[in-house]
């Protein structure tokens, strides 16, 4: 072999080693970049991907004093709640791996830089690919002859967790289930569920970002079959009227009623939570279930989150004539009406919060006042120079703080528009 030659050959094999990184001469940072890996028995577990492909992570094996740590970070992506938005979905990324790219980059939480992701840096990094359209708590089928729909995100679930056991998840020391989007629900609902697959030793915790979905209700005290004192003071101390959205309806409770019923997802909800409530599907929402999970949370949000406002407050929907349109682009373009009621959706959020954040001891909490939706995946948001603070707290600090035990994590931004250091991504 010639000297060109075997240069070819070994840049080849640079390039087909996973992990591997691309230096960007713009941040002067390292990007991580980590293969794919298809899960080889999924049909043992009858977990497809809409379309029928297999379910997928990315794995990026930790050291030192974090080989035997692990952090799951559930992919975010929206949902599909009828049979011509799961087909058409199933044709995308977020409905087969097919589509998907084969490398992803760990950056924020993800990250294997100690000055970039101080305090997970070195733990073993999954990234678990979302392509069922339900955050993975679906379990049915459609198939009229000609249409075939895998709806099966909770044996996704089963089957990503099982593949990773025999990998050394199963001897964890510390781990961290955590999820953006679509994804921070699904934190949510297998919280617990994660628990009970690890040793009873293993320090377990979870963290929702951009995951706590407002049911903006009308606010009443029936619906309760069961007597829990939390949820009651719950109750009593909120002093506000919960909204629907700017149309008074309740475009969310559907949209998810739906979701649940076509993947059928509903046994996947906290038992607790559904065994409590006159309307059991409710339990989809975060602020109804956080009372029944038992595993140590911590809940990352923005108080006026891109997603909510766009999708929840103001879908569009509920604003035909477009009067929105500017506020959305802007905030500094919306009028006072509109600011009054992006005000009263930070309350409300704060109300259904209020009793996590003063009676929880164990739980931590991150609510600034951002326009943004995820924030712990970018690096510019989770850890950097100018990176979004609380009191000078960034959200990795005020993380660690709380999954290490540090000290008290339990942040909340004053309302918009004082905080200066806000990364607003509007769009």
């Amino acid at each position: 072999m010639n000297v060109n030659a075997a240069i070819v050959v070994y840049g080849l094999v640079l390039l087909t080693s996973t992990p591997w990184c691309i230096c960007s001469p713009a941040v002067r940072e390292e990007r991580l970049l980590v293969n794919m890996t298809l899960v080889q028995n999924a049909s043992a577990f009858g977990a497809y991907c809409l379309d029928g492909s297999s379910p997928a992570y990315h794995l990026h094996r930790g050291f030192g004093a974090g080989a035997q740590n692990w952090l799951l970070q559930f992919e975010g992506g929206g949902w599909c709640n009828d049979i011509k938005s799961c087909l058409d979905r199933s044709t995308t990324k977020r409905g087969s791996t097919n589509f998907m790219t084969k490398w992803e980059v760990f950056s924020g939480i993800l990250s294997n830089n100690a000055s970039l992701n101080p305090d997970f840096y070195n733990w073993n990094r999954v990234k678990i690919r979302y392509c069922d359209g339900a955050s993975f708590a679906g379990d049915s089928k459609f198939d009229n002859g000609t249409i075939l729909l895998y709806f099966r995100g909770q044996r996704i679930w089963q089957a990503i967790i099982h593949d990773l056991l025999p990998k050394g998840l199963g001897h964890a020391r510390k781990a961290l289930l955590s999820g953006c989007s679509a994804g921070g629900l699904s934190t949510f609902l297998h919280c617990d569920n994660f628990t009970s697959y690890l040793p009873k030793n293993t320090s377990v915790k979870c963290l929702s970002d951009a995951g706590f979905f407002l049911d903006e209700y009308a606010f009443c005290l029936f619906g309760i079959k069961t007597f829990d004192f939390f949820f009651m003071l719950h109750l009593m101390t909120v002093s506000v009227i919960f909204r629907r959205d700017v149309s008074l309806n309740y475009t969310m409770r559907s949209f998810y009623q739906n979701m649940l019923f076509l993947h059928g997802a509903g046994h996947t909800l906290n038992k607790n939570c559904t065994d409590s409530l006159l309307h059991p599907q409710l339990c989809i929402f975060p602020q109804y279930a956080l009372p029944y999970i038992q595993t140590p949370f911590f809940i990352l949000n923005s108080a006026y989150d891109v997603y909510q406002f766009h999708h929840i407050l103001v879908p569009p929907s509920a604003d035909p004539r477009g009067h929105w349109n500017h506020c959305k682009l802007n905030p500094a373009a919306c009028t006072p009406l509109q600011l009054r009621t992006l005000q009263g959706f930070r309350r409300d959020m704060l109300a259904a919060l209020r009793v996590f954040y003063y009676y929880s001891r164990r739980d931590g909490m991150y609510i600034n006042s951002c326009f943004a939706h995820c924030q712990s995946e970018t690096q510019d948001t989770w850890f950097a120079v100018d990176s979004p603070r609380i009191r000078n707290k960034t959200i990795a600090e005020a993380i660690g703080d709380w999954y290490f035990s540090r000290r008290v994590s339990k942040e909340v931004d004053c309302a918009y528009p004082c905080d200066s250091t806000c990364h607003n991504i509007i769009g």
